[in-house]
């Protein structure tokens, strides 16, 4: 019996030791420690955890020094590898990081995912893309009327995208207005005032930000409030001045002047911004018939164009309703549409088709074409991710269809913090975007799927979107050169202007880039009022290093609101040694990899030197005239409506910390229609 009980004992102790024990890592998952680990180990382990909490903390710099010193200790752990990629990335310097990354990839770690991250870097280094008037569009998804046998909507006509990604519909045939999120779901409806609405067909945005809805049946328009509250009517019906007879679709022009094509009159109504009758024009003159079916209307500058659906062709007028030219020859179109503006094009509806017009030259490309079944295509719109947003009446379906690379690439998906000070509970801050650094906004919880070692997270919970923030932070750099010097009014005038527009919110910080760039002031945007020139402690130089300037501006910004801006104040013009230390394409990474946008305001009506053109071209921003007529204040609103797609997500870890010195994977994968991307990274907890 006793020798069965140690017999038995044997096998047990075997059997124990064969399998695996629980793996701890050192300083990352590639090399694993099994039991004991060398000094080594232990020296790089310490250095990376250091490496991973100055990552999250925005101290890339201090990162890529600790992940260095890692590396020293263990020179081919692909984990660290890979983590000092990812620092060398969000500090600009792309090259650096993906020859990391490609030297993890070599060694057989990271996969596919890490191979899509190379190459979409890759890509983006590349300046430029295909021409959007010779792209083809696919069908990304689509939200039918009919949902397992109930009603929707009915009879879509137009679209109205919004900032936040969500949009307006108009559903003709069911006399409302929608509001769907980014994932179909229906958010409102509204059926205008009490008597309802009478077939509404177009919806567009006033700059007051007013919805204004034509009804055809109603022969008026009617006038909403951003949430879709009724305020009043304009129009009536008949053939006089201010009257219409079946109104389709709407246009603005830069004094507010609302265009509205009259089918039934065969012609065009202008009202001022207030809704009072001003003229009407499409009738008859010296080389024109007149409009016969006008229906797809757009004010481009001093210019208005006119879809005619019986001649099937498109007009030119000028604002004052003189013809000028046939843009598009009659018969080139079936039964044209809406034309709706996307960046420097012109998309028209015809029928089956989505077509791209040159308001230049007239010529046409067919983006899409719907097939030919029993289709009509009314109105084809892009919303804030750059996708087209379709309506199609006949079907009864609304499509979102994107670029066909788009498509294949799927979505970029990055970590950009991970804060677990309160552990178990953690917060994350994630980006999306597609492969050309454009922003996805209007993801909702559904569109999130997060796991700790393959096992899904809990007490998961959606926070928020950056995009819905209503606020921000701005860093002014001033141009100390000679030459922008010389304009102390202008700049003293720009520095009041854009604190004023921030009304007391957010933080304003103002640094003088000279020789050495220094900062001026920190604080809120309502104590420096009284601004003056006189008061910088950076003199005037010859040689203003605009690089380091941009860098200091950027490392305050990285810990600040979500929604952050640099703004540099200049006469146009860069010193011979203004990119010494830094070249342009890092700093335009170092901006774009930590969402920091930039524009530019200048004081002179000069052209722009090529190096902050190329800065003003390959970031989010712009570039403005100091006296610019409608002022600088609206600088601010175009900051904080730049979409930003940056989501913050809390869950509740499980899994063991070793008392703060294991690593803790996590992954994150997000779902957008037929699209989506995936992202794996790693934290440490708070030491115990």
């Amino acid at each position: 019996m006793k020798k069965i009980c140690l017999a038995i004992i044997a096998i047990l102790c075997f059997t124990i030791c064969s399998f695996p024990q629980e793996t701890t890592y050192s300083a990352g998952m590639s090399v694993p420690n099994e039991g004991i680990r060398s000094s080594d180990e232990g020296f790089a382990a310490q250095e990376f955890r250091l490496g991973v909490q100055a990552y999250y903390k925005g101290a890339f710099n201090e990162a890529i020094a600790q992940f260095e010193k890692a590396l020293s200790y263990l020179p081919n752990d692909n984990l660290i590898l890979e983590w000092l990629g990812n620092a060398y990335y969000k500090a600009g310097m792309e090259g650096s990081a993906l020859s990391y990354w490609q030297t993890c990839l070599e060694n057989g770690y990271g996969g596919l995912l890490l191979q899509n991250k190379i190459e979409i870097v890759r890509e983006r280094r590349v300046t430029g893309d295909a021409s959007e008037k010779t792209m083809k569009l696919s069908e990304t998804g689509s939200f039918d009327g009919i949902y397992n046998g109930n009603m929707i909507f009915s009879g879509p006509v137009s679209v109205l995208p919004n900032m936040d990604g969500t949009f307006w519909i108009t559903a003709y045939n069911s006399n409302e207005l929608l509001l769907l999120n980014l994932n179909g779901k229906v958010l409102d409806r509204v059926t205008g005032p009490i008597n309802g609405f009478d077939s509404p067909l177009d919806v567009v945005r006033a700059n007051d930000g007013n919805l204004i809805v034509s009804e055809p049946a109603g022969d008026r328009i009617a006038v909403l409030d951003s949430n879709g509250g009724f305020i009043k009517y304009i129009g009536s019906k008949g053939r006089g001045l201010g009257q219409m007879v079946g109104p389709q679709y709407i246009a603005f022009d830069s004094l507010d002047r609302i265009y509205v094509t009259d089918y039934g009159n065969r012609r065009v109504d202008v009202f001022d911004k207030d809704g009072n009758p001003l003229y009407f024009f499409g009738g008859k003159q010296s080389g024109f018939g007149g409009l016969k079916g006008p229906t797809g209307i757009i004010v481009d500058g001093d210019s208005v164009f006119v879809a005619d659906d019986d001649a099937g062709c498109i007009y030119e007028f000028d604002r004052s309703g003189n013809y000028i030219r046939e843009l598009v020859e009659a018969g080139s179109l079936k039964h044209p549409e809406a034309l709706k503006k996307w960046n420097d094009i012109v998309i028209v509806c015809d029928k089956n088709k989505i077509i791209s017009v040159d308001l230049q030259t007239g010529a046409l490309f067919e983006y899409a074409n719907t097939g030919n079944g029993d289709t009509r295509i009314t109105a084809a719109v892009p919303d804030v991710n750059n996708n087209i947003l379709v309506t199609d009446f006949y079907a009864n379906e609304v499509y979102v269809m994107s670029k066909m690379q788009e498509l294949v690439g799927g979505l970029f998906v990055q970590i950009e913090n991970i804060d677990a000070s309160k552990f178990p509970n953690v917060t994350v801050e994630i980006k999306v975007e597609n492969r050309h650094r454009q922003p996805v906004v209007g993801l909702q919880e559904e569109n999130f799927y997060f796991m700790e070692n393959k096992r899904p997270v809990s007490n998961f919970k959606y926070i928020g979107s950056a995009a819905n923030n209503t606020y921000g932070d701005i860093t002014l750099i001033i141009d100390r050169s000679n030459t922008t010097s010389a304009y102390k009014t202008e700049v003293e005038t720009a520095v009041r202007e854009i604190s004023a527009a921030m009304n007391g919110k957010g933080t304003l910080r103002v640094i003088s880039a000279g020789d050495i760039p220094s900062t001026e002031y920190i604080g809120a945007p309502d104590r420096i009022g009284n601004f003056s020139l006189d008061a910088l402690k950076n003199p005037v130089s010859k040689n203003v290093k605009l690089d380091l300037a941009l860098r200091l501006a950027a490392n305050d910004l990285i810990n600040a609101a979500k929604k952050r801006c640099i703004i540099y104040l200049t006469d146009g013009s860069v010193s011979y040694s203004a990119f010494e230390q830094y070249n342009m394409s890092e700093i335009t990474s170092y901006l774009n990899n930590n969402s920091i946008d930039f524009s530019i305001i200048q004081v002179t009506q000069g052209a722009l030197d090529s190096e902050l053109q190329y800065l003003i071209d390959n970031t989010c921003g712009d570039n403005y005239y100091v006296y610019r007529p409608e002022g600088l204040e609206s600088i601010y609103k175009d900051f904080i409506n730049i979409p930003q797609g940056v989501y913050q997500i809390t869950y509740t870890s499980v899994l063991p910390t070793n008392f703060g010195e294991k690593f803790l994977p996590l992954e994150a994968e997000v779902y957008l229609l037929n699209r989506s991307g995936r992202a794996e990274t790693g934290y440490f907890s708070p030491l115990q």
